[in-house]
This record gives C-alpha cells, structure tokens and sequence, in this order.
C-alpha cells in the first residue's frame, strides 16, 4: 500500500491513493519494487498521473518524423496538420480492432498506460466490469485510468520485471521500444527511495 504522504513527496495529487492501492491490490503490485516501477513506468506515461489521453496535435513535420510511413511526406501529411481526430482515424483505423469510421478518434490512449484501440478496450472492459466501448472517456478518469494500467501490467507479466529491476524489457513491453528510459527509470527510483524511506 502507498500513502497520502508518499503521494505528496512524488508530487502525485491526493485523488490517485485509493486508485493506486486499489490497482496494488488486484493485480499483486505488493513490494516497493513492483509499485516503484508502476507508479515510475506510469508517471513516465501520463505526466505524472496529469495527462490521461493521447495528445495527437501534431504538426505535418512532426506527423512525417513520428509517422513516416503513414506521412511520406510533408504534403500528404498537411490536411493532417493540428487536427488530432484525423490524426487519429489516419494512423489508428484498420488496426487494433478499430474497424468502423471513426474508431481512430475514439479509442485513442486513456489513461495511466494509455490502451489504444477497440480491442484493448474491450478486453480492458471485460477483465474490469466496465463499459469502455461506450464510455471510453471512463478510461481518463483516475479509478479506471490506474486499473487499466494494472490490467495491462498484469497482462504482461511486468511484476516479473520489476522484480528483476529488468526496466528495459519492461519499457519494451509497454513502448514498444524504448522511448524515455532514462525518465522512466529516474520516477522509478525516485519512487523507491519514497516506498523504502
């Protein structure tokens, strides 16, 4: 269990406690280590538990550098430029079970560890008894946003990691790579130090 005044010293609003212990709970998150890499991998995530949906209001420079494939070049990408829903519908429809017009937008990242797509959702929803597929705005509030990161954690065996301090396959499984590993395992340790002290 984490508390109010651990939340304080890592600067995380008062409102995460029984999300976070919730979440610590249900998927075994029980040692200083597990809820240090969570809560370090999650403030990596969103901001430190402040940014809860994907933010896709790129530039047409920014969309050829992030998406190259999708954006070949500056001219196919500037009717994107600044417009986050065609973003979205662009780079996110016909993948991840998003297979309706307007999938894309809807079921962008949420959350703690941001699920992206109809079928993160779903699963999501099912595993929690919740209604994301209607309500995905219900992902961005701080009781799903933290269980759905559980859920995902869980799904990935990433307690395995964080008990091996292995941070790296551990971003991999949650980036894809291993963009911001530096800052993810800067929370990490900052989390620790605030769990052990």
């Amino acid at each position: 269990m984490i508390t109010a005044e651990q939340l304080e010293k890592l600067k995380i609003d008062p409102e995460w406690l029984e999300p976070l212990n919730d979440t610590f709970q249900r998927y075994e998150i029980n040692t200083p280590l597990r809820m240090a890499a969570f809560i370090g991998q999650c403030s990596h995530e969103s901001g430190n538990f402040k940014v809860l949906h994907e933010n896709l209001n790129y530039s047409a420079e920014r969309l050829c550098k992030v998406w190259p494939s999708r954006f070949p070049s500056l001219e196919e990408a500037k009717p994107f430029h600044r417009n986050p829903d065609m973003i979205a519908n662009k780079v996110y429809s016909g993948r991840m079970g998003n297979n309706e017009a307007g999938d894309g937008a809807l079921y962008i990242g949420r959350g703690c560890i941001q699920p992206t797509g109809k079928d993160s959702y779903t699963l999501a929803g099912d595993a929690l008894g919740a209604d994301f597929m209607h309500s995905p705005d219900l992902v961005a509030i701080p009781k799903y946003a933290a269980l759905t990161a559980g859920w995902f954690w869980n799904k990935r065996g990433l307690n395995k990691e964080a008990d091996a301090r292995d941070y790296t396959a551990m971003t991999k499984k949650i980036n894809g790579g291993l963009i911001g590993l530096d800052d993810r395992v800067a929370h990490i340790n900052q989390a620790l130090a605030v769990l052990s002290g």
